[in-house]
């Protein structure tokens, strides 16, 4: 259980309420980012994310506690860039052409910057809030499940287990993809394409 001082760390100490501390606060995530991809967690400080962002370390520390709390910032915010992209392909009318958006905006999330994805993936199942791993996953599923309510013949009864198994078909491959290093979108997205509506015409 995370105790109240440890939950203190990790979240922001203030809100941007201005359009100058909105700057630097994207800065601050923003070279947070690259100095994942380009140094690993090895290399990722407070210290080092200042110099990057070209903030005073005091500044940063207005917003964040520590490198934690950036860190699950910057979850937050590729989480929200990826849940935007599925509620946009999910309201497509066609169920067929919802689907296969929804896996390119996947596909896309993984390998776009896929160093970054992958350590934010390691970062997120070290960090305790699974309050934000528990959301963002129900948000996905509901995204699904609404998609094949659409399909005529899809059993109402099988909708909720499909979307499950849509679900980690499609995690399982863009992870693994990322760990092994792959940078090709497109070929992901054919593979994740197959393999979904492969099991969704199973017999």
């Amino acid at each position: 259980m995370t105790s109240p001082r440890s939950a203190t760390r990790l979240k922001p100490r203030k809100q941007p309420a201005q359009p100058r501390s909105n700057r630097t606060v994207s800065v601050i995530l923003e070279a947070a980012a690259h100095i994942l991809e380009e140094r690993g967690l090895e290399g990722y400080t407070t210290n080092s994310i200042a110099e990057r962002a070209g903030v005073s370390i005091g500044s940063l520390y207005q917003y964040y506690p520590g490198k934690d709390a950036i860190t699950i910032a910057l979850i937050e915010q590729e989480s929200a860039v990826l849940l935007e992209a599925l509620a946009r392909a999910s309201s497509m009318d066609h169920w067929e052409d919802a689907l296969r958006s929804m896996i390119r905006a996947a596909t896309e999330h993984q390998l776009t910057r896929p160093k970054l994805a992958r350590l934010l993936d390691f970062e997120e199942s070290r960090l305790p809030f699974p309050a934000h791993t528990v959301r963002v996953g129900g948000t996905i599923h509901a995204a699904i499940v609404d998609v094949l309510n659409k399909r005529p013949e899809t059993s109402r009864d099988d909708v909720v287990v499909l979307a499950f198994d849509i679900l980690a078909i499609t995690r399982g491959l863009t992870d693994s993809a990322g760990e092994r290093g792959e940078t090709d979108i497109g070929e992901l997205e054919r593979r994740a394409i197959r393999a979904v509506f492969g099991y969704l015409e199973r017999p």
